[in-house]
């Protein structure tokens, strides 16, 4: 209840965000030269946006899993009537979500270039922080402060936060990985052995061991939230993180639910992660 009286306060300091419109879903693309291709996103704009011309709002970047695309949290994860749910409670402050593409090629989108983090050929983190961000940032009313910033993912895109955060904690606020692969990587394979790789050539347990005490101060600053279902295949990657990052003194939240690798539970882990981001972008 404290959260929600705190958070009714902080939209009244904020503006008077007014629900005579719906919220919305839109698409739209980013011309990327690094990329060499147009890249697509799906964003959310809360109820009201359109008329409050001088509002700005804060904003998380929620990404989504192997095998899914830019509208995977809209089609499936519910992200629209959560977070309208949420902000409309007075759980949650009024923010954009902006959901970026980083599907692979091919046969159920697992193939060449997938993932978040720079390739041979494919430099997709390049590409979100010197185009995507400042594109988006320009395109909507957002508010570019760090603390205003935060991110969030599942699965492919839980590691993808993780590790966004950690390279880039001047960025965001707040990080919020979901079923993350982030960890425990050995065993992992099948058609997404590319991907396992990938995230072992990222991985966060290894960003925190060979980070600077400087680097190291700056992801303390970080909001921390993990969360990872007791029954899902990717659970001792996680604890192995949170077991890396309580030994190097980084401060962090860690859930762990009845669940599995499922957007049941993903839509239910939404919910919380958008309080916690709210709390973060009040202060």
């Amino acid at each position: 209840m404290r959260h929600k009286l705190f958070l009714s306060v902080a939209v009244a300091v904020v503006g008077c965000f007014g629900y005579a419109q719906a919220s919305s879903i839109k698409t739209g693309k980013v011309k990327s030269e690094i990329l060499g291709v147009e890249k697509e996103y799906t964003v959310y704009l809360p109820d009201g946006y359109d008329n409050n011309g001088d509002t700005y709002y804060p904003v998380l970047y929620l990404l989504h899993g192997a095998s899914d695309t830019h509208e995977a949290w809209k089609n499936k994860g519910k992200v629209q009537a959560i977070a309208d749910q949420e902000i409309r409670a007075g759980f949650a402050l009024p923010m954009i979500i902006v959901m970026p593409d980083a599907r692979g090629e091919g046969p159920n989108n697992v193939g060449k270039n997938l993932g978040y983090f720079n390739q041979q050929d494919w430099a997709y983190e390049d590409h979100f922080f010197k185009e995507f961000i400042p594109y988006i940032e320009e395109a909507y009313r957002i508010r570019k402060d760090r603390g205003s910033r935060a991110v969030a993912g599942l699965s492919m895109g839980g590691g993808g936060s993780t590790v966004y955060a950690m390279r880039h904690p001047d960025v965001f606020g707040s990080a919020c990985p979901m079923s993350g692969v982030v960890g425990a990587f050995e065993g992992l394979g099948g058609s997404l052995s590319e991907l396992w790789k990938q995230a072992a050539a990222n991985a966060p347990v290894g960003i925190l061991d060979n980070a600077t005490e400087e680097e190291l101060k700056a992801i303390k600053a970080v909001r921390w939230y993990i969360d990872c279902g007791d029954d899902d295949f990717l659970f001792d990657g996680n604890i192995e993180l949170v077991q890396k990052m309580r030994r190097k003194g980084v401060p962090f939240q860690f859930r762990v639910r009845d669940g599995g690798h499922t957007w049941e539970y993903w839509q239910s882990g939404l919910h919380e992660i958008l309080k916690f981001i709210s709390i973060g972008f009040a202060k």
